[in-house]
């Protein structure tokens, strides 16, 4: 699939992706893209960002492919069984955090329990050996029960701004990469 061909919803985590990060440097390359706009970046409502999520991808006007980062992968595990039917072709998931961490604040915890069923489409988790929200072997598991291919990225932490992570092309071989399988 090419990326004209399709609707590309970025999804933002915790506190949103600010400027340079990735994900904004990507909505503003591709045309076909657009980021979706939560109401409440810093003290999320579970439910309210799923049903944001399942409400941009039933306005999308062509196949969607998703672009999720941190708390945000979560949000759409939640969300995935409830999106319109064959509209959502794939999904690149970045960096999902561990919400059972002890240390994890208490707005990402309210996101659990994590939706274990497999994603109803196909999609690429891309992991850090060095997140400071999640362990590997956390994400690895996360990949294994959606059902998603799984890439190590090695020591790139939480894949953001903090970790050096502004235009990331690795990231971006990876997204055309996964388009290419669709």
């Amino acid at each position: 699939m090419r990326i004209a061909e399709a609707d590309i919803l970025i999804l933002p985590g915790l506190g949103n992706s600010g400027p340079g990060h990735w994900q904004v440097r990507w909505a503003e390359k591709m045309r076909t893209a657009a980021i979706v706009e939560q109401a409440d970046w810093a003290d999320p409502d579970p439910q309210d960002w799923a049903d944001t999520i399942a409400k941009a991808v039933e306005l999308a006007e062509r196949p969607v492919v998703l672009i999720a980062h941190s708390l945000a992968c979560i949000a759409l595990a939640h969300a995935a069984q409830n999106l319109p039917e064959d509209k959502v072709r794939g999904a690149l998931l970045v960096a999902p955090p561990d919400i059972k961490r002890k240390d994890a604040p208490e707005p990402v915890r309210d996101f659990g329990p994590v939706p274990r069923a497999p994603l109803p489409f196909p999609s690429l988790l891309v992991a850090s050996s060095t997140d400071p929200y999640c362990a590997l072997e956390e994400a690895a598991d996360l990949a294994g029960a959606w059902g998603s291919d799984f890439h190590q990225a090695g020591d790139a932490g939480h894949i953001n701004i903090a970790s050096g992570h502004g235009p990331w092309p690795e990231g971006l071989l990876m997204f055309t990469r996964l388009m290419q399988r669709l």
